[in-house]
């Protein structure tokens, strides 16, 4: 809901602040008086194209701030947590400022954003409504989210949106399953021969490596072996053992008159020749050990360079080779079994669109029961407001299928008997459009819950019992929205709530547009002078008298 309007420096405000209060908010005043101003300054606020020349005259920058309050849950809280915004708890302040020199700056609660943002946030607070309505009710791109709202098709049209999901993914799936098949079979016979050859060959991961440090063990085993035997050979026969043994066989005799002199020493042989026993034993162990079957270095590098081999032939490393043997032989397989794959895939892609298709019938089947309520309740709305010829047609034809159903929404009118319907801004004159617009909008106001409604001169053209029929349904919309409209109907102007004059001052230097609050007083002159023009009459005045009573 609106709270409050701050306007600084534009066109002919200078400085005007407006607080806006629940209910219907009438806004009057002379034609040339600025009525236009206050909602290009509110547009401004909410996003919409700025312009230097909109700056008054000797200002360096102008301003407007709008106040809303938001209820928990409004559809703009979820739009600032979608833009990265937090709004205040319970308020939410734009504010949009336009430099002389400089583009327009936009701010959400002192943060700055964009022109875009501000116009996403301001679609979900305010919506105008006028003889000029592109956007809004005359916009048939906005025709089937209407109805739906109308007739409370959300659920359907979700499901339809689920439905369509997933026909989608499934007909997606099997387009990827059909080119990787058409793509694997031009290479069947290339992966045929690698599959045979990989498999055939077996590499394992980490082959490469072992292999390469098996063959150095086995080229360096003839050089250790070589030095294994000199040692052996240091050590046997006439070596150290040789040696060892003669020094024993001089040192026995002595034992029998000088034991206590070579006992220690004959000891220490002893154990020395145990010690050079075990280093025998170890040096034959290890001689044993690398005995070597001289064909397993060809073997061993003979396998070797063939791994090598596929793996640059295939361009990838040694170890990559089982997966890649895995991966062609899953591509030789779908292309084996691939005609299965796909009849399979064909199956779930064909039940889901089928599925989808229910669904988007059964939602036009509703879309068409809703249009016939629609059409029904705004003929009723019609006559009490002077059209009781005119003719409502929501028109409702096949299209494109998509996430929202099959069908195109279109709402119509014909004004004369026997004409055909058309779109209603290209059949409606002035007053006849501004009169479909309001039937429309009262029957369609629970679409979009939590609106500030603007009417720009929506009652232009009609007077009499037709404007007092205009203002009972302006009147109706006010009590479930805040409705603010422009108006030169003084029985529009009588069913306020609140009434607010705009007025142009000038005191031959400069001119101005200021707002005012009327109170009960101010608002009777104000009725009276849109009754009779200029100069106020007693007649004019009961007759204003008359109406405020009649509205009560």
């Amino acid at each position: 809901m609106l709270r409050g309007l701050e306007i600084r420096n534009i066109v002919l405000i200078e400085r005007l602040d407006l607080a806006f209060r629940d209910g219907l908010n009438v806004l009057t005043g002379e034609t040339g008086a600025g009525k236009s101003i206050l909602l290009d300054a509110l547009g401004f606020a909410l996003g919409r194209r700025g312009r230097h020349a909109m700056i008054r005259t000797g200002a360096a920058e102008g301003s407007v701030t709008a106040i809303f309050e938001l209820d928990d849950g409004h559809p703009a809280q979820a739009l600032l947590a979608e833009l990265g915004l937090e709004a205040l708890p319970g308020e939410l302040i734009l504010r949009r400022v336009q430099a002389a020199g400089g583009p327009a700056r936009g701010f959400v609660n002192d943060r700055r954003t964009t022109a875009e943002a501000l116009a996403r946030i301001g679609s979900a607070l305010v919506e105008v409504h006028g003889q000029h309505d592109e956007r809004g009710l005359l916009n048939p791109r906005a025709h089937r989210a209407m109805l739906d709202a109308y007739g409370g098709l959300g659920p359907r049209v979700a499901e339809a949106g689920s439905l369509w999901a997933a026909a989608q993914a499934a007909e997606a799936a099997l387009a990827a399953a059909r080119e990787t098949l058409a793509r694997a079979a031009e290479d069947a016979d290339y992966l045929r021969h690698s599959v045979e050859e990989l498999e055939a060959l077996a590499p394992r991961a980490g082959e490469d490596d072992a292999l390469d440090a098996e063959r150095r063990r086995i080229r360096s085993a003839g050089r250790i072996r070589e030095e294994l035997e000199r040692a052996a050979g240091l050590i046997a026969g006439q070596g150290a053992e040789g040696a060892m043994a003669e020094a024993l066989s001089r040192l026995a005799p002595l034992g029998d008159d000088h034991g206590d002199l070579v006992a220690e020493p004959v000891a220490a042989l002893d154990r020395a020749m145990v010690e050079l026993g075990e280093a025998q034993r170890g040096l034959e162990a290890a001689l044993e050990a690398l005995t070597v079957d001289p064909n397993r270095l060809e073997a061993v590098e003979e396998r070797l360079f063939a791994i090598r081999a596929l793996a640059r032939k295939h361009g990838v490393q040694a170890d990559a080779l089982p997966d890649l043997a895995a991966d062609m032989a899953a591509r030789l397989d779908a292309i084996d079994h691939g005609a299965e794959h796909i009849a399979g895939l064909e199956a779930e892609a064909g039940e889901a669109r089928a599925a989808f298709d229910a669904a988007a019938a059964a939602l036009g089947e509703a879309r068409r029961e809703a249009a016939a309520r629609l059409d029904t309740a705004i003929m009723a709305e019609l006559a009490p407001l002077r059209m009781e010829a005119a003719r409502f047609v929501t028109e409702i034809a096949p299209a494109p299928p998509g996430p929202e159903g099959a069908d195109r929404v279109q709402f119509t009118a014909a004004t004369n008997p026997g004409s055909p319907p058309g779109p209603v801004d290209k059949v409606a004159s002035g007053g006849e459009l501004s009169r479909f617009l309001l039937a429309m909008k009262v029957c369609l106001a629970a679409r979009a819950p939590g609106l500030t409604l603007i009417f720009d001169e929506i009652d232009r053209g009609v007077g009499g019992a037709t404007a007092n029929a205009v203002g009972r349904r302006l009147a109706r919309l006010a009590e479930t929205a805040q409705v603010l409209v422009v108006t030169h109907s003084p029985q529009v102007a009588a069913l306020g709530a609140h009434h607010w004059h705009i007025a142009k001052r000038s005191d031959g230097a400069t001119t101005v547009t200021g707002v005012e609050a009327l109170d009960p007083a101010a608002r009777l002159d104000e009725i009276a002078r849109m009754l009779a023009g200029a100069e106020i009459t007693a007649e004019a005045r009961a007759a204003a008298r008359a109406l405020l009573e009649a509205a009560e």
